[in-house]
């Protein structure tokens, strides 16, 4: 029996013996709606620091492990550190990633910062992938920027299921790509590449679903019920991976790491890869000067401003590495 049968079979047996219970249980999604800016931990941060990193921290990052940790230096003045407590050694183990990862919290950063009418001054520190200290940066007060609409951030999100075969429009392809054509390439669905592309990431996806090691590495990040959910702020819920309802409920309250283990979720994970890569309107390839600490920062920046420019134009887009 696989994962989907398991899901609708029990289903309907839970909905019928089980609906005194239902009222006392897990039964609405922990989404990022439920995360707001205010905190009830004491800071000596201001209240634009406090925003300003809570948009920053809405960044992408494999297994949403947000690998990312601020040294406060002195007001407006801070150093982005690597969080080696987040690093995912079965799956990313030169920690590529997670420097890609950082470079879109960087994006945030600065996109944020114009929010609130700061420019950013940056220094990098890191000199490989496994350094601690990664960016030094400054705040500076300057009433002449454009104020970024910060909504695009609040909103982005990876949209896993039902994403439609459409080609896109060339004004959008135009728009996306930026002026970057040397980093930031289009592959349409009638090319040979996009079929290539297609067969070699279900060929990926499959052989890291088998891997005992990454499976772990993965359930390890995955949380379950929504106390894990609100307690750790991290990771994968089912709202983030479109469980939802009766689905979502069994999930939550009946699934653990265990699960993950089973040949039924890592055939469905396959399974769902195949979906995905069937039904895009087309493939955007992000690449990078070289493997330089510098560089991946760049891309990652890159990738991040290509997530948060989709929504407006009502693109769904799922990030695949």
């Amino acid at each position: 029996m696989n994962r989907k049968e398991f899901l609708g079979l029990t289903g309907g047996t839970i909905i019928i013996a089980g609906a005194t219970y239902y009222g006392f249980s897990d039964k609405s999604n922990f989404v990022r709606a439920d995360i707001g800016s205010d905190s009830q931990v004491k800071t000596q941060l201001t209240a634009d620091e406090q925003h300003i990193l809570y948009l920053s921290s809405l960044a992408p990052s494999g297994h949403n492990t947000q690998p990312w940790l601020i040294k406060y230096i002195e007001p407006l003045h801070w150093i982005i550190c690597n969080d080696k407590r987040k690093w995912l050694p079965a799956v990313d183990p030169m920690q590529r990633e997670t420097i890609l990862s950082i470079g879109a919290f960087i994006q945030n950063l600065e996109y944020a910062a114009h929010n609130r009418g700061y420019r950013c001054e940056f220094s990098l520190m890191a000199n490989t992938n496994q350094d601690e200290k990664v960016m030094d940066v400054k705040l500076i007060r300057s009433g002449n920027l454009f104020r970024y609409n910060s909504t695009s951030i609040l909103q982005r999100r990876t949209v896993r299921s039902n994403i439609l075969s459409e080609g896109l429009k060339a004004d959008d392809v135009h728009l996306l790509i930026d002026n970057e054509p040397d980093y930031v390439h289009f592959i349409q669905r009638t090319a040979k590449a996009y079929h290539y592309l297609n067969e070699q990431t279900i060929e990926a996806n499959r052989i890291q679903s088998y891997r005992n090691a990454a499976q772990k590495e993965l359930a390890n990040w995955i949380r379950f019920s929504n106390t894990d959910a609100e307690t750790y702020r991290d990771g994968l819920t089912t709202g983030s991976m479109e469980i939802e309802g009766i689905s979502g409920w069994i999930v939550r309250n009946f699934y653990g790491k265990s699960n993950v283990m089973g040949k039924s979720f890592r055939d469905q994970n396959i399974h769902q890869v195949e979906k995905q890569v069937a039904s895009s309107g087309g493939w955007f390839l992000l690449t990078s000067k070289d493997a330089s600490v510098a560089s991946l920062i760049e891309t990652g920046r890159r990738m991040q401003r290509l997530f948060l420019k989709v929504r407006d134009k009502n693109i769904a887009i799922h990030p695949m590495t």
